[in-house]
């Protein structure tokens, strides 16, 4: 048994969890799992550039998780970085400042490395989810970037693609710095043109309609499976594995991207930081079922956050 500690910095989040892991049963002990909204690609798209402010959060996050992972005693952490860091012309200020925190440097991954991780992460312990068919596709929707991933037991094609809820959000749904709210129907068509141009590139590598099962992950699609299930707050055990109809994707996505910031807002299950986010991403999640033809998504509140943590096992 091997305790570990696993970070992921994406676009939009910061996450950690410290478990402990055994190889040679597959077992995995959660410790500690926690998230914070920093909006670290805040701005990126459009500067090329992560904002003072935008680091600062991520580096107050930083100096929590430290504390945590001191506390816990993890033996090995990873920190991992993604769409954003990737993007970024001054991402070495961002590397420094990490590693003066925690003490072990970010790996700026690659859209690949990120896809295995999210897979492995998301499929180890799906044969409790019931009679599921393979090869499975398993996309994360992430703020700046999409995976997506085919594979049986392990990985057969990936592809990432820069779509996500924050880029799409910033790019379509944004006028001067303020979000339109709610967004207009040229707004949204706009982000629906991008998806779906990110969708043939993805087609490209990824064989998409050869998939049996449908598998979403981050916080786009559990927040959609969260509203989908009534929950009066979130939660996480609810949330994993339920299995969400198309029909009530489509319903939750025209609901996020009709309402206004007040509206989304008042959903319990809202975090406050994905209430201007939200329609973007479900968005996303409904245009890739649609042009797989999956008839319902598998959530998964594993994803590549576990796949770094059985990375250092």
């Amino acid at each position: 048994m091997t305790r570990v500690a696993g970070i992921d910095c994406g676009t939009n989040s910061i996450r950690l969890l410290v478990a402990d892991c055994d190889p040679a049963t597959g077992a995995m002990t959660e410790l500690d799992r926690r998230m914070t909204i920093v909006r670290l690609g805040q701005g990126v798209d459009r500067t090329g550039r992560l904002a003072p402010d935008a680091l600062e959060r991520t580096f107050a996050a930083c100096r929590e998780y430290a504390a945590v992972i001191k506390d816990l005693g993890a033996e090995r952490v990873r920190f991992v970085a993604t769409s954003a860091s990737r993007d970024a012309e001054n991402r070495d200020d961002f590397v420094r400042g990490v590693l003066d925190i925690l003490g072990v440097e970010p790996e700026v991954i690659s859209g690949d490395q990120e896809a295995e991780f999210s897979f492995t992460g998301a499929t180890k312990d799906l044969t409790g989810a019931g009679e599921l068919e393979r090869p499975f596709l398993v996309v994360d929707i992430g703020g700046g970037s999409t995976e997506f991933v085919v594979g049986e037991e392990h990985v057969r094609a990936a592809r990432s693609v820069d779509v996500g809820c924050v880029r799409m959000t910033e790019r379509h749904l944004m006028v001067d710095g303020r979000i339109t709210d709610p967004p207009t129907a040229a707004q949204i068509a706009a982000v629906r043109a991008d998806i779906e141009a990110a969708l043939d590139l993805a087609a490209e590598t990824v064989p998409l309609a050869e998939a049996r099962t449908l598998v979403g992950l981050a916080g786009s699609v559990t927040t959609v499976a969260a509203i989908a299930l009534g929950l009066g707050a979130y939660d996480s055990e609810a949330i994993h594995h339920s299995r969400i109809p198309y029909e009530q994707v489509r319903e939750i996505t025209e609901r996020m991207l009709g309402s206004t910031h007040a509206e989304r807002s008042a959903i319990p299950v809202m975090h406050p930081g994905r209430v201007d986010v939200i329609g973007a991403g479900a968005l996303v999640l409904l245009a890739i079922m649609e042009r797989t033809g999956a008839r319902e998504v598998v959530v998964s509140e594993h994803d590549i956050l576990d796949g770094i943590a059985w990375s250092l096992a």
